[in-house]
């Protein structure tokens, strides 16, 4: 009996606990619907107290972007969702894009809160991405693509990507020996480009293990920080205490992953004469060095490493997706293929392909920018917030709402693009139809994003993206493996867009 009484007191205390945290969340939603009703926010679905339209979506069944698509087609080009307490504004349109991101670029630069694991893997918004448009973000963004990614930088790193490509075309082979020439595309690719990244950060090559170990330190990262349910319902933080644990392990041992490299770099530059197998520069120099406005004191090694991790991130999934979604179109396609391989032969010869000949490759550049606008690297560029209230496409946009630009919508716009769901790269040939990547002659594909957080690395990438295109092809033809019918074009979003079923090909030496 006393059990009894005592279980009951309990389940009264739970309801009372549970029917004031309703109460408070009711009347701060009430309170939040109140001044919102009195802005002219764009239309969209209407939703449930507290959980906006997060369960609609849950129930969908759909992906993001599918649901996004469905909402497209009923709201037009320019909507609002509320997921939970985050009110989003959808931007679907290159005129819309446009007048956001170049016409009021300066207002909306900024990027909004951040939940708190995610603060601890960006050293509270220390990055080039994650930073508000202000002192802090100028001087971080100036600083990589003034220092690191301009056109004479990269030149400089010109023997380590021929020395990874040179690996990657081997790794292939090798793999196809015991397989009757199948091949895992973005695995390899994968690795590839990451030893590229990891000597430009770190300005020494590294072994296979140790490559390993930090690329797989880095997916750990990525995995940490991807949304959960209570990023959109913060009250259910209470129930990711685990998960947020976990975070500060994974941030723990990202950091001893990645300082001893630093300070590694930190004794070769002070002590030149003791190390010659380095190179003469990395990023971590330019970090190094780097006074950041507002800032007097140097940088943490926390926060080096924060930066490192971002610059390593930005750009291996995005190259390595970019190639495994090119192999596949040319599998599908072999005309294209076909195309390709002539434009290469009748450029370069019998000599190996280099960098220096990609802009004389016009069938290349043609096929990857096509590349770039099917196969965008995500669905959306990152979240844009605003700095003051400011008005788009007639309506109001105030400063707790995020906006995200639909890049798949953007980039096959019926007004801009003949035929704008096929796969073809002639259409940048002739001057049949072309596009300003950066955005600013007008937008009709953002891959890269535009305006002021334009990607940084968009030069780097797109270089690395023709560069293992093209050496892939001339040591190889690319088909189906015998027991594939046709490649799956099916997607998923993990930290890019992903092929579903990751690519196996089956490739033939060229003679």
């Amino acid at each position: 009996m006393d059990t009894w009484i005592s279980s009951l007191s309990s389940s009264n205390y739970n309801l009372f606990f549970f029917t004031t945290i309703s109460f408070l969340v009711s009347a701060l939603f009430f309170m939040k619907y109140l001044r919102r009703s009195k802005v002219n926010l764009p239309p969209g679905p209407p939703g449930w107290p507290i959980v906006g339209n997060l369960f609609q979506f849950s129930r969908s069944g759909k992906q993001f972007f599918e649901y996004i698509k469905d909402l497209q087609q009923i709201y037009g080009p320019i909507f609002t969702i509320q997921m939970g307490t985050r009110t989003i504004v959808i931007i679907t349109t290159p005129e819309l894009a446009h007048e956001a991101l170049i016409e009021k670029g300066t207002i909306l630069a900024s990027r909004p809160k951040e939940n708190s694991t995610r603060t601890i893997f960006s050293s509270n918004k220390f990055t080039v991405n994650s930073a508000d448009y202000g002192p802090v973000w100028r001087s971080l963004r100036r600083n990589m693509v003034s220092e690191m990614l301009s056109s004479t930088r990269l030149k400089g790193f010109y023997g380590v990507r021929v020395t990874a490509m040179d690996r990657l075309i081997d790794r292939f082979k090798t793999e196809a020996e015991s397989t009757q020439g199948v091949v895992s595309v973005i695995k390899n690719v994968r690795f590839a480009v990451f030893c590229i990244l990891t000597s430009l950060c770190f300005g020494v090559e590294m072994d296979e293990e140790t490559i390993v170990k930090i690329d797989e330190t880095m997916q750990s990262v990525l995995y940490t920080v991807m949304p959960r349910l209570d990023d959109y319902l913060p009250l259910l933080s209470l129930f990711y205490l685990k998960q947020r644990k976990k975070a500060k392990q994974v941030r723990e041992n990202q950091i001893k992953t990645l300082v001893p490299f630093i300070e590694r770099r930190r004794s070769s530059i002070a002590n030149p004469e003791l190390d010659t197998t380095e190179a003469k520069f990395s990023y971590l120099d330019t970090l190094f060095e780097l006074k950041v406005e507002g800032r007097k004191s140097s940088m943490s090694n926390a926060e080096l490493v924060t930066l490192c991790s971002e610059f390593l991130n930005g750009g291996t999934d995005t190259t390595s997706t970019a190639v495994e979604w090119g192999i596949a179109r040319l599998i599908q396609n072999p005309e294209i293929q076909r195309k390709l391989y002539e434009d290469i032969k009748s450029t370069v010869g019998d000599r190996v392909v280099d960098e220096k000949d990609i802009p004389n490759l016009v069938y290349l550049n043609a096929f990857t920018k096509e590349l770039l606008r099917k196969h965008p690297p995500t669905y959306f560029t990152l979240t844009h917030s605003v700095a003051e209230p400011v008005k788009l496409a007639g309506y109001d946009i105030p400063t707790y709402v995020g906006l995200e630009f639909f890049l798949t919508a953007i980039a096959e716009d019926p007004k801009h693009w003949s035929d704008p769901v096929q796969f073809n790269p002639d259409r940048f040939l002739c001057g049949k139809e072309d596009a300003d990547l950066t955005g600013i002659r007008g937008v009709k594909m953002m891959p890269f994003g535009i305006g002021r957080r334009i990607c940084p690395g968009m030069n780097m990438g797109t270089l690395h993206v023709n560069l293992i295109i093209a050496r892939m092809v001339q040591a190889f033809e690319w088909c189906a493996p015998d027991d594939a019918t046709e490649i799956d074009f099916s997607e998923k979003l993990v930290f890019t867009v992903l092929m579903r079923n990751p690519l196996q090909a089956k490739i033939k030496p060229r003679v």
